[in-house]
């Protein structure tokens, strides 16, 4: 996959810095043209020189350096390279780095281009042992990936310090690979095309305190769109109440009860081409909730009366002319039967359902074990992998029933 694409890669400051210069030589090697960016640290440690011999092409390491570029050029140069990059690979990518990425911070070449990048972008956090394993750290690290990007997992072995654990650069052939692996999923099918997802579960109020929902953490939904904007799609989740971060270039829109979403998901179906309906809408709904908090004084408290509430993938896809629309269905027994009659009722394209009986999958885990129920009834079970795996398999079942 490395054939013919540009990586861009970043180098910034640390000891391992040197050893980019032979992943410059194996990525090339591999058919991929190569762009380096060095932030002014990683200069103190490898000089530009070395790169531009190795990637044969002029490093940028200044977004305002005349010598650089005309300067014409100065004020979109991390445009212009963001819209060539195939991927963005910062190898190593420093604790600094790491943190300013987290929190949006550009104040270097480096850091601008991967906030003006819609291609993925891939780390190797690179750095001394205790750095690495410092919370602060890891909790960057976790935001970042819950956002959509890719992080390598360090080697471990002895560092510079003379200290031993995690943080090393891994082994060059590794990154390669990853990189690779990243490409192969990245090969923008769904450009031009609009996917709206639905995720996480809705809350109904039963008073201001309370109220009925269920144990969905919304990480199928957030993988599904994560997938999909990789893949070039223009991308809307709807979702009810979860602790995720919004992934890269995906349009959020929040909603508490199954009402909200219904409301939502009418508004944005209709300018979607693929409605994939992840989310876990609650089935009811308390009928009269309470405007104060219940008190218990006491005494018992009489019968929660609920109502149903709207079925969203129903009017949805009773609705959907040219649309691809695609249902969840989580069950407890008689799985494939209650599949196959949901895939018909809702006048869905496809059913993907989830059954609480197989290990790994389910609510707040980080893989699924999911059967695709299609639309004829037959049925394909994918095995158990990473929620984002499976969410790259949906997609390009549903990319066949879009060319059907």
């Amino acid at each position: 996959m490395l054939s013919g694409k540009h990586i861009v890669l970043g180098v910034t400051g640390g000891i391992a810095a040197y050893k980019s210069c032979l992943l410059v030589r194996e990525l090339k090697k591999a058919g991929a043209d190569v762009q380096v960016v060095m932030t002014e640290a990683a200069t103190r440690f490898v000089t530009p020189l070395t790169f531009s011999a190795l990637s044969e092409r002029e490093v940028a390491v200044d977004l305002w350096n005349v010598n650089q570029a005309t300067r014409s050029e100065i004020g979109t140069r991390h445009i212009d390279l963001a819209n060539q990059a195939s991927l963005l690979l910062i190898a190593p990518a420093s604790a600094n780095t790491v943190a300013k990425l987290t929190v949006g911070l550009a104040d270097n070449l480096l850091t601008v281009l991967a906030l003006a990048t819609r291609s993925p972008l891939v780390l190797a956090p690179t750095m001394d042992a205790d750095m690495f394993l410092n919370e602060t750290t890891q909790r960057n690290l976790a935001v970042l990936r819950e956002r959509g990007v890719f992080v390598i997992p360090p080697g471990e072995g002895e560092h510079a310090s003379g200290l031993v654990g995690p943080g090393r650069l891994p082994e060059i052939d590794a990154i390669v690979q990853f990189v690779d692996g990243i490409l192969e999923r990245s090969y923008e099918d769904y450009r031009s095309v609009s996917v709206l997802v639905t995720a996480g579960p809705t809350h109904e109020p039963i008073d201001p305190v309370r109220f009925i929902g269920n144990r969905s953490s919304g990480k199928m939904g957030f993988s599904l769109a994560r997938a999909a904007a990789m893949r070039g799609a223009s991308v809307t989740l709807v979702t009810g109440p979860v602790h995720l971060e919004t992934p890269r270039h995906v349009k959020r829109v929040d909603v508490e009860t199954a009402e909200q979403m219904h409301h939502a998901v009418e508004k944005e179906a209709k300018s979607a081409d693929v409605i994939i309906m992840a989310a876990a809408v609650a089935d009811f709904t308390p009928a009269k909730p309470k405007e104060s908090k219940m008190k218990k004084d006491g005494h018992q408290p009489g019968p929660l009366e609920l109502t149903k509430t709207v079925d969203i993938l129903k009017s949805v896809a009773e609705a959907k002319g040219k649309k691809t629309v695609v249902g969840f269905a989580l069950e407890t027994d008689n799985e494939l039967e209650h599949a196959r009659t949901k895939l018909k009722s809702k006048n869905a394209d496809m059913i993907v359902l989830n059954s609480l009986r197989d290990q790994g999958a389910g609510f707040a885990v980080e893989t699924n074990k999911v059967t695709l129920v299609h639309g004829t009834g037959e049925t394909e079970e994918l095995p158990r992998q990473s929620k984002f795996d499976v969410a790259h398999a949906i997609l390009d079942r549903v990319r066949t029933i879009r060319q059907h």
